[in-house]
Parts: structure tokens; sequence; C-alpha cells
């Protein structure tokens, strides 16, 4: 396992300077070169029959959903699985709590992405009182040696934890409010969540203090910049997977038949209105 490195602080140069947010244009360049990368990943997992398992878990609006998107937007769904599981129901409460979880772990060739994990339980549930003080400790606990089957098992398990400052965070959260593309991103929850802030900073450091192992580490990345904190999550996963081109045999398109006998239907089709 490589050793982990200590980050200098969130959008500071060597200088101690406040990074330029990176432009569009790069961070599109960037990202078309990291996703021929993934999907090289993607293939030699296929190919292999690895399983891999990511964890993205942070602050609201630290950007998680986006870097998801950023890197399953070229790849096939059927290989990076994204699962998001509601709350909890009736029944799944009375059950074991990692339970509903576990059927959802990668079968060879798959890399499953958990937005939001098993970890619901050492944030939002503590803080929100979703269960009691001696349930998150016990969840916490008992954890490091869940993943500790995980991982001997074979699974390759990598867990990010995306950091946002409070003013950046309230200006995305604000952002959603009247913006109908992203209202549904604003939930009740959200709303109660945001208001304490220190709760979910204690939730957070007990969580890394009890499940930051060598085993299964907790790699933290400050999203402030988006664009930047995407790539450099990507470029950070690509380099904990091993990986190299898969066998391919050359592709080649065959000939198309000949029509023969086939004439085209004079058949009224009701056709999408062409508006632009």
């Amino acid at each position: 396992m490589k050793a982990k490195k200590r980050g200098k602080g969130k959008g500071q140069e060597d200088n101690g300077a406040p990074k330029e947010k990176l432009k569009r244009k790069d961070y599109d360049k960037a990202l078309t070169k990291l996703h021929g990368e993934l999907v090289k990943l993607q293939e030699w997992v296929k190919y292999k029959g690895l399983r891999v398992c990511i964890i993205f878990e942070g602050r609201d609006g630290a950007g998680k959903g986006g870097t998801i998107k950023a890197i399953t937007e070229r790849v096939s769904p059927r290989v990076f699985r994204v699962i998001a599981l509601p709350a909890p129901t009736e029944r799944e409460k009375s059950q074991m709590y990692a339970q509903r979880y576990l059927p959802h772990l990668p079968a060879a060739g798959e890399i499953v992405i958990f937005d939001r994990s098993w970890y619901n339980r050492a944030g939002v549930e503590r803080v929100m009182g979703f269960c009691t003080e001696e349930q998150a400790r016990a969840f916490l606990k008992l954890v490091p040696y869940v993943e500790r089957i995980v991982v001997h098992s074979g699974v390759i398990l990598i867990k990010y934890w995306l950091e946002v400052s409070e003013d950046e965070q309230t200006r995305r959260l604000e952002s959603r409010i009247d913006d109908p593309r992203k209202i549904w991103k604003l939930s009740p929850m959200d709303l109660k969540s945001y208001s304490r802030w220190y709760d979910y900073s204690r939730a957070r450091d007990d969580m890394f203090a009890a499940t930051d192992t060598k085993h299964a580490p907790w790699y933290v990345a400050h999203s402030d910049d988006k664009r930047r904190a995407r790539l450099n999550i990507i470029s950070h996963l690509l380099d904990q997977i091993p990986y190299k081109k898969a066998p391919r045999e050359k592709v080649k398109l065959p000939k198309r038949q000949k029509p023969g006998s086939y004439r085209e239907p004079k058949y009224r089709y009701n056709l999408v209105p062409e508006r632009s």
C-alpha cells in the first residue's frame, strides 16, 4: 500500500497563495484524457475479474454527485454500478445494520460506487438522532473488522471524503434554492444538517479516528474547486488499481447485407417535432 501524503491546505499553492480555479477548457482537456484511462481500467477489471468498491462520503454540497458523474459518464453502467440507497424501510431498520449494503458489493468484473454508504451511521444518523449514541459507537468499533473481511476476500476498497469550506457550502446550497435544475438536491434534511456544521465536524473526526485503517484508509479531497477536485480524485483512483491494456481483437465492421426484396414502408410515423 502506498504511503499517505500529507497535503497542503485547501486551495493553496506552495507559496501559500490561493490557487486560481481551473478553467473549463483546461478541465475538459484533462478529463477527456482521464476518461480514456477509466475505460482502459474498466476493460482490465472485466478481463481480470477484479472487484472494486469505492465509497464517497462528505458534507452536503461537497460535490460527491458531480465527482461520481465525472467518473461514470464515459464508462459502462454494467461495470461501474452506482449505489445510492434511499432511507431504510421499517423492515430494513429491523435488520443487522450492514445487511442492506452487503448485497451491493461487487462481483467479478465490477466497480461499485457508493454515493454514501454504511458510513451514514457515523454521520447523518448520528448527528440527526436517527440512531442512538450507543449504536453509533458500536458501529465505529465494529466496521474496521467488517472492512477487513471485505478486503481480505479480495475486494479493492477505496474510501473518499470530500471536504468543502463553510463559505463554499453556503454558496452551493443557496444556488439550489431558485435553480429548477438543482432544487431536487436541496432536501429538508439538507436544511436541518446545514445548521449543524460542528456536530458533523465532531462526527467526522470520530469516524476518521476509528476507521482510517491501514487496510481501508480514508483519502480526503478538498473540493472548493470542484473541477480540480474531480481530476485529482480520478487520477488518484487510477493510481490505486494497477491496470494494463486488456487484450482486445481488432475491430472491423462487417459488410451490410443487400436489401434484396425489402422496400421502405409507406407508413405515417408519429414524428417528434423539430424545434431546433
